[in-house]
Protein backbone atom coordinates (compact mmCIF):
# COMPACT_ATOMS: atom_id res chain seq x y z
CA UNK A 1 0.00 0.00 0.00
CA UNK A 2 1.37 3.14 -1.21
CA UNK A 3 4.74 1.60 -1.36
CA UNK A 4 4.79 0.36 2.16
CA UNK A 5 5.30 -3.47 2.99
CA UNK A 6 3.43 -4.52 5.72
CA UNK A 7 5.12 -7.50 5.92
CA UNK A 8 3.73 -10.12 8.54
CA UNK A 9 1.51 -7.12 10.18
CA UNK A 10 -0.88 -7.28 7.18
CA UNK A 11 -4.13 -8.26 7.72
CA UNK A 12 -7.98 -8.18 6.08
CA UNK A 13 -11.19 -8.00 7.58
CA UNK A 14 -11.72 -11.66 7.06
CA UNK A 15 -9.25 -12.57 9.24
CA UNK A 16 -11.28 -11.55 11.86
CA UNK A 17 -15.15 -13.14 10.21
CA UNK A 18 -15.51 -15.85 13.11
CA UNK A 19 -15.04 -12.99 16.29
CA UNK A 20 -16.90 -10.37 14.63
CA UNK A 21 -19.74 -12.92 14.38
CA UNK A 22 -18.78 -14.03 18.10
CA UNK A 23 -19.24 -10.02 18.83
CA UNK A 24 -22.97 -10.01 16.46
CA UNK A 25 -24.09 -12.59 18.89
CA UNK A 26 -23.30 -11.05 21.85
CA UNK A 27 -24.66 -7.82 21.13
CA UNK A 28 -28.25 -9.98 20.17
CA UNK A 29 -27.70 -11.55 23.62
CA UNK A 30 -27.64 -8.19 25.78
CA UNK A 31 -30.50 -6.87 23.02
CA UNK A 32 -28.65 -4.55 21.18
CA UNK A 33 -29.32 -5.96 18.04
CA UNK A 34 -32.21 -7.62 15.68
CA UNK A 35 -32.60 -9.69 13.02
CA UNK A 36 -34.61 -7.44 10.37
CA UNK A 37 -36.89 -9.11 7.61
CA UNK A 38 -38.05 -5.95 6.09
CA UNK A 39 -36.43 -5.69 2.32
CA UNK A 40 -34.26 -2.62 1.64
CA UNK A 41 -37.28 -0.52 0.44
CA UNK A 42 -39.19 -1.02 3.46
CA UNK A 43 -36.22 -0.22 5.33
CA UNK A 44 -35.37 2.98 4.23
CA UNK A 45 -39.10 3.95 4.08
CA UNK A 46 -39.26 3.50 8.09
CA UNK A 47 -35.57 5.12 8.41
CA UNK A 48 -37.28 8.54 8.26
CA UNK A 49 -35.50 11.47 6.22
CA UNK A 50 -32.98 14.20 7.53
CA UNK A 51 -35.48 16.20 9.09
CA UNK A 52 -38.35 13.91 10.26
CA UNK A 53 -37.54 10.94 12.86
CA UNK A 54 -37.73 6.82 11.41
CA UNK A 55 -40.18 4.49 12.90
CA UNK A 56 -39.24 1.48 14.41
CA UNK A 57 -39.25 -1.99 12.47
CA UNK A 58 -41.84 -4.42 13.03
CA UNK A 59 -39.37 -7.09 14.01
CA UNK A 60 -37.30 -4.75 16.66
CA UNK A 61 -38.75 -6.33 19.46
CA UNK A 62 -38.43 -10.11 18.32
CA UNK A 63 -37.20 -12.00 21.79
CA UNK A 64 -33.68 -12.86 22.13
CA UNK A 65 -33.74 -16.42 21.45
CA UNK A 66 -35.82 -15.96 17.99
CA UNK A 67 -32.73 -13.11 17.01
CA UNK A 68 -30.11 -15.83 17.69
CA UNK A 69 -32.08 -18.72 15.94
CA UNK A 70 -32.45 -16.88 12.84
CA UNK A 71 -28.97 -14.68 12.72
CA UNK A 72 -27.25 -18.58 13.46
CA UNK A 73 -29.85 -19.92 10.31
CA UNK A 74 -28.66 -16.69 8.61
CA UNK A 75 -25.12 -18.69 8.93
CA UNK A 76 -26.16 -21.25 7.75
CA UNK A 77 -27.41 -20.20 4.25
CA UNK A 78 -31.32 -21.10 5.22
CA UNK A 79 -32.11 -17.94 3.54
CA UNK A 80 -31.55 -16.27 0.42
CA UNK A 81 -29.91 -12.86 -0.28
CA UNK A 82 -31.61 -9.84 1.00
CA UNK A 83 -34.23 -11.22 2.92
CA UNK A 84 -32.89 -10.59 6.36
CA UNK A 85 -29.90 -8.39 7.82
CA UNK A 86 -28.87 -7.90 11.32
CA UNK A 87 -29.27 -4.53 12.59
CA UNK A 88 -28.23 -2.74 15.79
CA UNK A 89 -30.39 -1.51 18.07
CA UNK A 90 -29.74 2.23 18.62
CA UNK A 91 -32.53 5.08 18.24
CA UNK A 92 -35.27 5.60 14.93
CA UNK A 93 -35.30 9.00 16.20
CA UNK A 94 -31.69 10.08 16.16
CA UNK A 95 -30.81 13.80 14.58
CA UNK A 96 -28.00 11.45 12.71
CA UNK A 97 -30.16 9.49 10.24
CA UNK A 98 -26.88 6.75 10.28
CA UNK A 99 -27.68 5.75 13.56
CA UNK A 100 -31.07 4.37 12.83
CA UNK A 101 -30.69 0.99 13.84
CA UNK A 102 -28.05 0.55 10.68
CA UNK A 103 -27.27 -2.69 9.03
CA UNK A 104 -23.92 -4.49 10.80
CA UNK A 105 -24.59 -7.90 8.55
CA UNK A 106 -26.09 -9.37 5.08
CA UNK A 107 -26.74 -12.20 3.60
CA UNK A 108 -24.66 -12.72 0.07
CA UNK A 109 -24.37 -15.84 -1.20
CA UNK A 110 -20.80 -15.27 -3.34
CA UNK A 111 -17.97 -17.00 -2.99
CA UNK A 112 -15.47 -14.54 -0.96
CA UNK A 113 -12.27 -14.19 -2.19
CA UNK A 114 -10.15 -15.47 0.94
CA UNK A 115 -12.48 -17.37 2.73
CA UNK A 116 -14.05 -19.30 -0.19
CA UNK A 117 -17.98 -20.40 0.56
CA UNK A 118 -17.29 -20.64 4.15
CA UNK A 119 -19.38 -17.75 4.79
CA UNK A 120 -22.84 -16.61 3.56
CA UNK A 121 -23.10 -13.71 5.98
CA UNK A 122 -21.26 -10.64 5.65
CA UNK A 123 -20.30 -7.85 8.28
CA UNK A 124 -20.53 -4.29 6.87
CA UNK A 125 -17.83 -1.79 6.81
CA UNK A 126 -18.99 0.37 9.95
CA UNK A 127 -19.10 -3.12 12.26
CA UNK A 128 -16.06 -4.56 10.66
CA UNK A 129 -13.62 -2.00 10.89
CA UNK A 130 -14.06 -0.44 14.26
CA UNK A 131 -13.54 -3.50 15.82
CA UNK A 132 -10.97 -5.44 13.39
CA UNK A 133 -9.01 -2.26 13.06
CA UNK A 134 -8.60 -1.39 16.84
Amino acid sequence: WLGFDWGERLTHASDYFEQLYLFAEELIKKGKAYVESQNADEIRELRGTLTEPGKNSPFRERSVENNLTLFRKMRGGEFEDGTHVLRAKIDMASPNINLRDPVLYRIRKISHQRTADQWCIYPLYDFTHGLSDA
